[in-house]
């Protein structure tokens, strides 16, 4: 059955797998076992667009499907208006211990349903737009008054609606103030300098400081306080709420222990804040392998983290509790890799001229031992094969089927697999043989 789809999401998420990366978006036509978290996830999100806010913990091996998981949840709340922002965790260019930086890549990222990164700019344009809108709609005098009367205003409007940011980060407010003044000024440089400013970008013109009467740079408590503002002005703006993504934390078991146990802190001190509703509109989801939050490198090192993470994984994964604060992804078994498998399958033959020939030449049967031989090669473990047994299915055999006409995998195709195409993690699977040049014949003929 041909899946009803765009031809540009049909493109961006075949070429995404083509090049063996998780696609940015259509993530929903490739969802494979999820249905069993998605009540639970809206009900947070809902939490969230009524003025609450969610952490949650995503736990998984490598290969679980966290970054995918991840990345469905983003847009199924994009589609229901939240902004969402997605950081990579890094010992040296996003290190979780300097807030500061971690804020700068949110707003670097920040992204909508109909503006991609970064839409931080765009975001405070329609702000601007919606606090007129309001102060206007408070008073229709406004609309005929002169510009010192909307100005005062507005800056009313302002002050009570960052009331609670201004308690704590005062220049957030006395920015946006500025910024607005440049914006209705036509000074477009003191404008940039203050949205960057805001976005926490350094060295930004003192000048453009100047014009708003502030100075300094952002630091790592300041931060806090500016993405309190933020997910003001995302609220102002039509947005319910961020969803926002700090992946890969579990590079932190590699650093030095005096950096580790700071950003083990910085990350209860922004689980503290979450669970106090000092950021309403906040959707917070952390991923990890499992040696991040039970080994000695991880999260026991700091007891009152692993006790705000704690989660009974003793049951039945059957039975797991898909409200709890961390919850573990299973992982693919060969039916589920098989299942993606025949979803791609079908995604790909609905935008090809040749649908017919792609579905008898890469039939299920086909799909099932192209899974089989990608994970035996792989140590046998499904887990760590769902990237690589894409990247293949679609470049090795669904793109040759669609452009010749004559080319039968069965008969034509071998599959190999070389440690260059391979992650750390997926060369580890399969060591226990060489993967220089393996040759695999799936139904080929000798």
């Amino acid at each position: 059955m041909t899946m009803e789809v765009s031809n540009r999401r049909r493109t961006e998420v075949i070429g995404a797998l083509r090049r063996g990366t998780v696609p940015e978006a259509g993530l929903d036509l490739l969802a494979v076992g999820l249905d069993r978290y998605t009540p639970a996830l809206d009900g947070e999100l809902e939490t969230v667009a009524g003025g609450g806010s969610v952490f949650k913990a995503i736990r998984g091996d490598y290969g679980a499907g966290k970054t995918f998981f991840t990345r469905h949840l983003s847009e199924r709340a994009l589609k229901q208006g939240f902004a969402a922002a997605e950081v990579q965790i890094s010992e040296t260019e996003t290190p979780l211990h300097r807030l500061e930086t971690v804020y700068r890549r949110i707003t670097e990222s920040l992204r909508t349903s109909s503006v991609q990164p970064s839409a931080f700019r765009q975001i405070l344009d329609s702000w601007l737009f919606t606090l007129e809108s309001d102060a206007i709609e408070a008073d229709p005098s406004l609309g005929f008054a002169d510009e010192s009367s909307m100005t005062a205003a507005v800056d009313a409007l302002l002050e009570r609606r960052l009331a609670a940011v201004s308690s704590r980060t005062p220049v957030f407010a006395q920015a946006l103030r500025g910024y607005r003044r440049a914006v209705v000024g036509g000074d477009a440089a003191a404008a940039d300098g203050l949205a960057a400013w805001m976005g926490g970008q350094p060295q930004v013109a003192a000048s453009a400081k100047r014009s708003a009467g502030i100075r300094g740079e952002l630091d790592h408590f300041g931060a806090m306080g500016f993405l309190q503002g933020l997910l003001t002005v995302l609220r102002d703006a039509g947005h319910p709420g961020l969803v926002l993504v700090l992946d890969e934390v579990e590079t932190l078991q590699r650093v030095r222990g005096d950096v580790r146990d700071k950003a083990f802190n910085a990350l209860r001190q922004l689980i503290d804040e979450v669970d106090a509703g000092r950021f309403p509109g906040l959707y917070l989801l952390i991923t990890g392998t499992p040696a991040f939050f039970e080994g000695p490198s991880g999260v026991p090192r700091l007891p009152p983290l692993a006790q705000r993470l704690a989660t009974d994984f003793t049951t039945d994964p059957r039975f797991d509790n898909p409200r709890a604060v961390q919850i573990r992804l299973p992982g693919f078994d060969h039916s589920s890799l098989v299942s993606l498998g025949v979803k791609v399958r079908d995604l790909y033959a609905g935008g090809s001229p040749h649908e017919s020939r792609v579905r008898t030449h890469v039939d299920d049967g086909y799909v099932a031992e192209l899974a089989g031989a990608v994970a035996g090669r792989l140590g046998g473990r499904v887990g760590v094969a769902p990237r690589v047994f894409l990247k293949k299915l679609v470049a090795d055999v669904l793109d040759r089927v669609d452009v010749y006409d004559d080319f039968d995998p069965r008969q034509h195709y071998a599959l190999t697999v070389n440690t260059s195409e391979l992650t750390m993690e997926e060369r580890t699977a399969g060591a226990g043989g060489s993967l220089d040049d393996i040759v695999l014949d799936i139904g080929a003929d000798d």
